[in-house]
């Protein structure tokens, strides 16, 4: 009975300890809050190339050309942004950053990217079988876009002992639909210099 005893006090000294090797400690913080873990692409780099792109491209003169000419604020769609990097980088966190801020400025028209008109077109027609004449959407009254913009993200990494260069580059265009007219290109530079112990 006494050997029982001790086995199961050796037997819940280990589960205790096993338990508190596995414990995680979780701290919430802003979201604004810039954390270089890897020195990787992040959250930060997302929002602030997509502000400082799109406060760029509202700034210059194609827009006021725009709205004196047509008297009107123009409407954009945001095409492909292909990752072209050494990394995986979430593009779509990067485009959603990118329509919060042009959404946001009041300066330009936004539409449904071609994904959503996809689910949005089935909603309209399920509409036109189910909905009441008075509450029902009908089709082909869509706004058109007069601009796409596309882009991409390009990287070069370059290592040295204990020192690795991170450098990435963003480029989007702004193109009119009308004509295929390059009326903006953008371009924002990042380049990270991370020091350890070892990279492998």
């Amino acid at each position: 009975m006494h050997k029982v005893m001790k086995l199961s006090l050796v037997g819940c000294l280990l589960l205790g300890l096993a338990s508190c090797a596995g414990k995680t400690t979780v701290t919430r913080v802003d979201t604004d809050t810039v954390q270089d873990l890897s020195g990787n692409w992040n959250d930060t780099d997302s929002r602030l190339v997509s502000s400082r792109l799109v406060n760029d491209m509202l700034s210059r003169k194609w827009l006021t050309k725009y709205q004196v000419k047509y008297g009107k604020n123009p409407v954009v769609i945001v095409g492909q942004v292909r990752n072209l990097s050494h990394e995986h980088i979430n593009i779509r966190t990067f485009i959603a950053d990118m329509e919060r801020e042009l959404i946001n400025s009041g300066e330009v028209e936004f539409v449904a990217s071609k994904v959503e008109r996809s689910e949005i077109r089935g909603e309209r027609a399920d509409q036109a079988d189910n909905a009441s004449m008075d509450t029902r959407n009908v089709s082909g009254e869509e706004t058109g876009a007069d601009f796409m913009l596309k882009g991409q993200i390009n990287t070069i990494f370059d290592a040295a002992g204990d020192t690795q260069v991170k450098y990435y580059q963003i480029d989007l265009t702004l193109i009119s639909l009308k004509d295929n007219r390059k009326v903006w290109l953008g371009q924002k530079k990042i380049k990270k210099v991370l020091e350890k112990s070892s990279f492998r």
